[in-house]
This record gives structure tokens, sequence and C-alpha cells, in this order.
């Protein structure tokens, strides 16, 4: 059995879907600190003036450096985040093929008020997996209650789902400790994110903003361009 384990994001890019699109069991790392800097609350895309960041303002209880962890984080509600994003988005795709098979979906995600971070971008992710066809056994690793060292931990949490294989993003080659999967009886695959072009409705072309891009200019057919690529 394959496994993905990944910390939630925003509206993530197509990559994130090829990862999950790979695995039989994907597991949100959602009880490791949150980084700032990251993709856990924004991401972009496309509009007439370039590429534009979406980013959801969150409340950082102290310091970040003390560990707050993703599943810990949460929204700031007092800003009205969510309408902007909604009618930037809006504005920006309103002409894209398939923007209106998507629209209600997306609004009323944006119309949601969870007090989490990852009640909100989770649970979106998984929507749109489900759109571009990926039916896959989805978990949340702070309901799992695994602990451990860097590589021991996922060791853990793979056994934990029956997972002999561990497919995972290419920078973690850095840090894996591959003599340990070995022991555990598990194989490990890097993705390697090459992917073609398509038709964006502003170029030049920018592959690396959310899928949401790609699902609002080729509808159902947006997975070849993901796991069918190049």
């Amino acid at each position: 059995m394959k496994c993905a384990i990944l910390q939630p994001s925003y509206i993530p890019w197509r990559g994130y879907f090829h990862q999950i699109q790979k695995a039989d069991v994907f597991v949100f790392y959602d009880d490791v600190q949150y980084d700032a800097d990251g993709w856990r609350n924004r991401n972009r895309i496309k509009t007439k003036n370039g590429s534009i960041w979406l980013t959801i303002p969150v409340r950082h209880k102290g310091h970040l450096s003390t560990g707050q962890r993703i599943c810990d984080t949460e929204i700031h509600w007092q800003q009205a985040w969510n309408q902007k994003h909604w009618r930037t988005i809006e504005q920006a795709y309103r002409k894209a093929p398939f923007f209106s098979r998507y629209a209600d979906l997306l609004s009323g995600f944006y119309s949601r008020r969870p007090e989490r971070l990852v009640d909100l971008t989770i649970d979106l992710t998984i929507a749109l997996a489900h759109e571009l066809g990926l039916q896959r056994r989805f978990l949340r690793s702070s309901e799992l209650d695994i602990h451990g060292g860097r590589t021991d931990r996922l060791v853990k949490i793979l056994s934990h789902v029956g997972a002999d294989h561990y497919v995972s993003g290419p920078s973690a080659q850095s840090y894996i400790d591959h003599e340990l999967m070995a022991q555990a009886g598990v194989t490990v695959e890097y993705m390697t994110y090459d992917y073609r072009s398509y038709e964006q409705l502003y170029p030049p072309f920018d592959g690396n903003v959310s899928v949401i891009d790609l699902m609002f200019m080729y509808g159902p057919d947006a997975g070849r361009w993901i796991w069918n690529s190049p």
C-alpha cells in the first residue's frame, strides 16, 4: 500500500494533487510546527495583472518559533478576507471555460467560518481532489497520536495505516533516514515535478499557481495535465 504524508496547504498547486494521486492513503501532517512563510495559509492565482498571493490571516499564539502547531492555528476573522478572496477568484476566472462548473463549490467554502485553519484548508483540498477524480483514504496526523523523531515518526504512521511504500516530495531526500525506512520494510519514492505548460487566461505561463487555475481552464480533463504529464 502506498502512502503520502504532507502538510496541509491552502488551495495547493498541481504537484500536491499528483502526490495524492500516487497514494492509496494520504495523511495531512497537521500536528507539526506551523511555518509562517510557507503554504499553510496562502497560495497564488493568475490574474490579468500577473500572479498574486491570496493569504488567509491567522492568529499567532506568541512566537511561532515556540512550536505552534498547524492544527492549532486559528483563522483571524476580524478581517473579511474570505469575501475578498472569492471576489478576486471570480474576477480572475469568470471568463475561464469551466468557471461555472466549480463556482458553487468554491463559493460555498468561502461562506464558511471555521475557527481553525485546517478545517478549511483540509476540507477544501479533499473537495478539489474529489473533483479531480481522486477517491482516497484521507487522515490527519493529529488524530493518530503518534510521536517520535522525524523519520521514526513517519515510519510509525506508515505502519499504522498499513503502508509499505512512501511517496515523498523531493526536498525530503536531505533528511529522511533511508536505512531506518529499509529496516521497516518501506520503499521510498520521490516525486518528480515535470509538468507541461497549458493555456492560461493571462500569459505568460506560470506553472506554480493553485490547481484551481488548471481546473477552471480544463475542467474534468485537468488530471491529464498532472499525472499524465509530460
